[in-house]
């Protein structure tokens, strides 16, 4: 069983930064890949970025890449998303996922999501 609470979202101005939380209650973390996705209102729930269980590989939507980053702290059991030159676009649910496989991920696990809210 692997609990995930998020935490970090806000409302910004558009071009500025958060860095989402998620903190794992699971025995052996670091046998998790780890993953971000976000739901925009009316839209289908979709995939963000995702990290490998020591943290060495890493990758990314489309839309997201080069201006998020994600990492791990597996002394912590934490993930955290840092979201740079936010958009109108990144709105969303944004939520942690815990899964078995990094190259195919699929969540087992969910967070409660916490909200972002990007404004022009």
């Amino acid at each position: 069983q692997v609990q995930l609470v998020e935490s970090g979202g806000g409302s910004v101005q558009v071009g500025e930064s958060l860095t989402l939380s998620c903190t794992a209650s699971a025995r052996a973390f670091s046998s998790w890949a780890m993953a971000w996705f976000r739901q925009a209102p009316g839209k289908e729930r979709e995939f963000v970025a995702a990290i490998s269980y020591a943290g060495e590989r890493t990758k990314y939507a489309g839309s997201v890449k080069d201006r998020f980053s994600i990492s791990r702290d597996n002394a912590e059991n934490m993930v955290h998303l840092q979201m740079d030159n936010l958009l109108p676009e990144d709105t969303g649910v944004y939520y942690c996922a815990a899964g078995p496989s990094y190259s195919s991920f699929t969540s087992d696990y969910w967070g409660q999501g916490t909200q972002v809210t990007v404004s022009s």
